[in-house]
């Protein structure tokens, strides 16, 4: 019996790629209300142009802020809601958000750089993980796609500059500046392919 093909997903942090990273501007360095949340420039349109091209589309996201006691998963779930509603207006689609709540000595397996996240997508999504991309602003973001075995994507819009990526142990397979060059190398080699 022929085995059935799981459809290729573009997997992508939320903080720092779809929306300006809140680090040292907000209150708590978290997006904690939909006042701090600001789309970054063409992040709509890109998240547009990947669904057009028939992407699924999956946010993975750390959210320590609310074990700290920052925000609730309340006002996590009506930001993620808000942003979601503004995608769909602007013609895109998100599959499906995926965060995690827990701080890093909480030793959660979905906190990036663990793979619990991606394993779940991979599960309730029928996605193949492998081979995916995932594009994120941040180390935890690279080694999680990484561990997972996709393409990783590194963009300079979010807290990370190329110097300090150059240090580290586990490389992006490509770096762009932002979401939408990163999705015009996705679509062109997407094309490439066909």
């Amino acid at each position: 019996m022929k085995a059935r093909k799981m459809r290729k997903a573009v997997f992508i942090d939320r903080d720092g790629v779809i929306n300006r990273d809140p680090g040292g501007w907000t209150e708590h360095s978290y997006v904690t209300k939909w006042d701090d949340f600001y789309f970054l420039p063409e992040a709509k349109d890109a998240i547009k142009r990947l669904t057009d091209k028939g992407y699924d589309i999956v946010v993975v996201s750390n959210q320590a802020g609310v074990s700290k006691g920052y925000y609730t998963v309340r006002a996590l779930n009506n930001i993620n809601a808000k942003m979601l509603k503004e995608i769909k207006k602007a013609g895109g689609r998100i599959t499906k958000v995926y965060y995690c709540i827990h701080k890093d000595e909480d030793g959660c397996g979905c906190r990036k750089p663990n793979t619990g996240m991606l394993d779940q997508a991979e599960r309730e999504l029928d996605v193949d993980v492998a081979g995916s991309y995932f594009i994120g602003d941040g180390k935890v973001d690279v080694e999680a796609g990484s561990k997972a075995g996709m393409k990783t994507v590194l963009v300079l819009s979010g807290k990370t500059t190329l110097e300090a990526a150059a240090g580290w142990d586990i490389k992006p397979d490509h770096i762009f500046a932002d979401l939408s060059e990163a999705v015009d190398f996705i679509v062109a080699a997407k094309k490439k392919r066909e």
